[in-house]
């Protein structure tokens, strides 16, 4: 039997890798062969279920707007998929996407599915790049073009505000495997931590919010002294983290907060299962890899009520959403849980549950696997 080849474009950083790893990992590889095409600075050595490395292609895919760059990647995203002459091209991100449903105005016949993970036009607060990138993405949608969305949050935002038609939808719940904690990887003591925290993966950005989570310790502080905030994920791609240093010398947080860079996803796991609670701030998302995680390690999250946490957290369930810059409330709700004991673990069992339910890869690979057979070329 012939392989299905299906193409993905994206630029490979943070939750976008992630997601895209995860797949190919976990697709059926005797049914689909994969192919990569992504940024020359991204990270590589993509594998599938067998172990076998994906071919890649690595072309000047960047993260920002650029008309002249755009294009080079454009011609040459183009020339590799008339090479390679895929059944399906599924385009990651805000970027990929743009070069994926570019193609697909050239190439008749063949599908694009785009998963945005969390649109561009969210990342700004000016109301004139917000409507340009709104429109941007209205333009470059067409006969084949597909959202494939991330969570409902973004099927919404994509059927009210790029105005896709409904028939050219469908959803497809980040996932994961769920989390099993390596002892390789479990010895943290070259970070100092204390025995008892409360966590977060973000890097400091306008996306992840962190300069208000610096605003809750500093009220956590007042009622708990020695509380402690751990912050992975600072470094890449973090344009925000001098400010957020800066905030923290100024209340006086140093001896209340680590910051950790981009470290293994397992030692990752081993910081978030030892942790109290995770906290998000985001002021949006597409479907938060470092939120289902804690949901599989059984963890309460408060977090705020935002594209992608909202679809993963119910209120008084599994956790707590708060509105955005409500930081004295927020403080009040992860003191409640550190404090109560009972109304956490009870969280933390649901939290297991809703994982188990909705975003266990292991029950969901196979719906994906038809969403491509059903759109792939005849």
């Amino acid at each position: 039997m012939k392989k299905i080849k299906i193409i993905h474009i994206l630029h490979s950083v943070g939750g976008v890798d992630t997601s895209l790893r995860v797949l190919i990992n976990a697709m059926d590889a005797s049914k689909f062969e994969h192919v990569v095409i992504h940024g020359t600075k991204d990270s590589s050595n993509f594998i599938d279920a067998t172990n076998t490395a994906v071919k890649e292609y690595k072309i000047p895919i960047e993260r920002d707007i650029h008309f002249v760059k755009d294009f080079k990647s454009i011609i040459e995203a183009y020339k590799i998929v008339k090479r390679e002459k895929p059944d399906l091209i599924h385009a990651h991100s805000a970027k990929g996407g743009l070069i994926g449903n570019t193609i697909g105005f050239f190439i008749d016949g063949i599908k694009v599915l785009h998963t945005p993970q969390a649109y561009s036009f969210l990342s700004t607060k000016n109301r004139l790049k917000r409507h340009f990138l709104v429109f941007i993405e209205r333009i470059l949608k067409n006969r084949n073009s597909i959202l494939l969305a991330s969570s409902n949050s973004e099927l919404e935002r994509g059927l009210n505000e790029v105005k896709y038609k409904r028939s050219k939808t469908a959803l497809f719940n980040n996932c994961i495997s769920p989390v099993v904690l390596n002892p390789k990887f479990s010895d943290l003591s070259s970070y100092n931590l204390p025995s008892e925290y409360i966590c977060t993966v973000g890097r400091p950005s306008y996306q992840k919010n962190i300069e208000m989570m610096i605003e809750v310790l500093r009220e956590i502080v007042k009622e708990i002294p020695d509380i402690h905030l751990v912050i992975m994920g600072v470094g890449l791609v973090s344009p925000n983290t001098e400010n957020v240093k800066r905030l923290i010398k100024k209340y006086g947080l140093e001896s209340n907060t680590t910051m950790i860079e981009w470290i293994e996803r397992e030692k990752i796991f081993h910081i978030i299962s030892k942790s109290k609670l995770y906290i998000s701030t985001a002021r949006y998302e597409g479907l938060p890899y470092a939120v289902i995680e804690s949901l599989s390690l059984s963890k309460a999250i408060v977090a705020t009520d935002c594209d992608g946490n909202r679809d993963l957290v119910t209120d008084q369930k599994n956790g707590f959403l708060l509105d955005l810059d409500a930081v004295v409330l927020m403080s009040n709700r992860i003191i409640e849980l550190i404090k109560n004991d009972s109304k956490r673990l009870n969280f933390e069992d649901n939290s297991q549950k809703i994982f188990n339910e909705r975003f266990n890869l292991d029950n969901n690979i196979k719906a994906l696997e038809h969403l491509y057979l059903s759109y792939c070329r005849k």
